[in-house]
Order: structure tokens, then C-alpha cells, then sequence
């Protein structure tokens, strides 16, 4: 095979590829549909632990914010995992 028609087959390959990137690039409406999934999967185990702590304080005696506070941060660590986990999948997909 001579290096002209390797060349023209890289060419060709390459302009392929081009084509296929630009047809499977994601529109707008869903790169924004992604970023409110990150949010609503970063925030919601934030609020949940925030509610169960604060439910905790107030069955408790006493004037206390620990379990509000070790719960919200139970509940950032969890959403972090979930954006973590969520940004993973849709890297191998």
C-alpha cells in the first residue's frame, strides 16, 4: 500500500470520527438536565440529614445542634458520593 492511499484511509477516518463527535455531542437542554441531576443528587441527602438531625435534637433534652450538624455533614459526605458516582457512570457510557 502506498503512503498516498494510507493517508487518504487516516484522512477518511479521522474525518469520521469528526463527524460521528458532532452528531453525538449533547444539546444544551441536556447538558442542563445533567448539571440539575448533580445538584438535586448533591443537595437532597444534605436536606434529609439536616431535617433527621434537627428531629433528633428537638426529641432530645437539651438545647443542642449536634445532631443536626453531624447528620449535615453525613448527608454532604453521601451527596459527594452520589456526584461522584453519577459523574463515573456517565464517563463510561
Amino acid at each position: 500500500m502506498s503512503e498516498q492511499e494510507e493517508l487518504e484511509k487516516q484522512v477518511a477516518r479521522q474525518a469520521g470520527r469528526m463527524k460521528q463527535a458532532e452528531k453525538d455531542r449533547p444539546t444544551l437542554l441536556a447538558q442542563t438536565s445533567y448539571i440539575g441531576t448533580l445538584g438535586l443528587v448533591f443537595v437532597l441527602p444534605v436536606i434529609a440529614g439536616a431535617y433527621f438531625g434537627n428531629w433528633l435534637d428537638e426529641k432530645f433534652s437539651g438545647y443542642s445542634v449536634r445532631w443536626t450538624l453531624g447528620f449535615l455533614l453525613l448527608g454532604a459526605i453521601c451527596g459527594g458520593f452520589n456526584v461522584y458516582f453519577l459523574i463515573g457512570k456517565g464517563d463510561k457510557s
